[in-house]
C-alpha cells in the first residue's frame, strides 16, 4: 500500500471511532430525559399531555395568547412569509387567508395586494383578483410588479386591451428591470393592437 491508501483508512477509522465516541456521550446526556417521558406516560404508554382543563380553552387564539410575546398569528412579517410559503407549495386557499388577514390589519404593502391578486386569480376568482390588484395600484401606482400581474390576469381572462395597458405600464415603469422585460415579452405575445375607426 502507498501512503495516501494508508492516510485514508487511517483517517476513515479516526471517523468512525470519533463518531461512536460522540454518539456514547450525547446518548448518555439524553437518556434522563428519555426515562422522565416514559415515567410520565399514561397507561398506553403514550406521552402524558397536559390540556387546559377548561373546554373554552382549546380555542387557538386562547392557546396563542398564553404563550409570552407576540403571537405568531399577529407577526405581520411572520404571516407574510408564512403567505408566500402556501402559495410557493400552491396551497393557494391558505395563502389567501392569510393576506387576506394582513390586509384587514392595515398592512397596506402594494405587494400584499399583488400577492393576494396572483393567488385570488390561481383560485379561479379572478374577478376579485382584479379589484385586489387595482386597490393595490391606488395604494401605489409605481409598483411595476403589481401592473404585470394585473397585465397578466387580465390577458389570462381574455382582457386583451386592458392587459397591454397594463403591460405597457409596466414595461415603461420597470424598463430595466426583470419585471419590465417580462411585460415586454408578455405584451409581444399579446399581438399588435387592435385598431378601432
Amino acid at each position: 500500500m502507498n501512503r495516501n491508501t494508508k492516510f485514508w483508512i487511517l483517517m476513515a477509522m479516526f471517523q468512525v471511532v470519533f463518531g461512536l465516541v460522540v454518539f456514547a456521550i450525547t446518548r448518555q446526556y439524553y437518556i434522563p430525559d428519555l426515562a422522565k417521558v416514559v415515567t410520565d406516560s399514561d397507561a398506553s404508554g403514550h406521552p402524558a399531555i397536559e390540556w387546559p382543563q377548561d373546554s373554552a380553552a382549546t380555542d387557538l387564539e386562547q392557546l396563542i395568547s398564553s404563550v409570552p410575546g407576540p403571537s405568531i398569528l399577529e407577526d405581520p412579517v411572520v404571516m407574510s412569509r408564512q403567505a408566500d410559503e402556501y402559495f410557493a407549495n400552491q396551497q393557494y386557499d391558505r395563502a389567501a387567508g392569510l393576506y387576506e388577514q394582513l390586509l384587514a390589519a392595515g398592512a397596506s404593502n402594494v405587494n400584499t395586494y399583488n400577492n393576494l391578486g396572483i393567488t385570488l386569480h390561481y383560485l379561479g376568482r379572478s374577478t376579485e383578483a382584479l379589484n385586489i390588484l387595482n386597490e393595490g395600484i391606488a395604494a401605489d401606482s409605481t409598483y411595476p410588479r403589481i401592473w404585470l400581474t394585473l397585465g397578466f390576469v387580465n390577458s389570462q381572462i381574455g382582457n386583451t386591451e386592458q392587459a397591454r395597458r397594463a403591460l405597457t405600464t409596466a414595461a415603461q415603469l420597470g424598463a430595466d428591470t426583470d419585471v419590465g422585460q417580462s411585460a415586454t415579452k408578455m405584451l409581444n405575445s399579446l399581438g399588435p393592437p387592435i385598431i378601432q375607426n
